[in-house]
């Protein structure tokens, strides 16, 4: 069976994650997945959810850096705020408070670029600028990767509930998750916004393993005509 490993960087809950054992499964196909994540907090967690994962407390932005060729498939969802329309459109576009964007989102996809040779997927959300070098869009998500993504990654939708008493609930529901397990500093609803539909990770990484099998096949008969 062949092992397939994995970097899940910026891993909050895994809500990218959550399906991926059961596609791995399903292609018969060992997993080795290391999360990265720098909240003790959510990384207590998130080895609750996934204990057979490799959980690592650390600088995801570093640990790329210095880790990258250890693996064959790399997610990254480098925090989003100062990229987002909504804090623009609450703090900055006003005067308020406006702050730089953290360009390490586009530190991380140039250095992917460059110097992997595996599968990688870039995500975050729609900036309230032009985003650099040319993401794939679904939904309110950008997707910075090199292989094609399907056009529709979920069907699922939340309820879109504004009252803000309710939208956690809501969202615990959307996610399968209770959020508010969480003990931390950061604001529950905050992870709650920014964990990735499961359906979404769960099609990425189908489309990711489908181009590693044909890959597979396609070297097999390389080898077998040699024959």
């Amino acid at each position: 069976m062949k092992t397939i490993k994995v970097l899940n960087l910026y891993a909050c809950l895994g809500g990218n994650r959550a399906k991926w054992d059961e596609v791995a499964e399903q292609a018969n196909l060992k997993l080795e997945v290391t999360a990265v994540e720098l909240d003790e907090e959510l990384a207590k967690l998130y080895q609750e959810r996934f204990p057979n994962d490799t959980v690592i407390v650390t600088d995801a932005h570093q640990y790329l850096l210095d880790h990258y060729k250890e693996f064959d498939f790399i997610w990254s969802s480098p925090p989003c705020p100062t990229h987002s329309r909504a804090r623009y459109w609450g703090f900055g576009a006003n005067g308020k408070k406006p702050i730089y964007p953290d360009m390490k989102l586009y530190e991380e996809i140039i250095f992917l670029q460059h110097h992997f040779k595996g599968k990688y997927v870039v995500e975050n959300v729609k900036p309230y600028y032009s985003p650099m070098f040319n993401p794939m869009e679904r939904h309110r998500h950008l997707y910075w990767v090199n292989f094609r993504l399907p056009n529709t990654l979920s069907n699922r939708t939340n309820s879109g509930n504004l009252n803000q008493k309710s939208i956690l609930k809501d969202l615990c529901d959307f996610h399968d998750y209770d959020f508010r397990k969480y003990k931390g500093n950061q604001r529950m609803l905050k992870i709650a916004r920014n964990l990735v539909d499961y359906e979404a990770g769960r099609t990425i990484f189908e489309t990711y393993l489908g181009i590693e099998r044909k890959n597979n096949v396609n070297q097999v008969n390389i080898f077998d005509l040699g024959a």
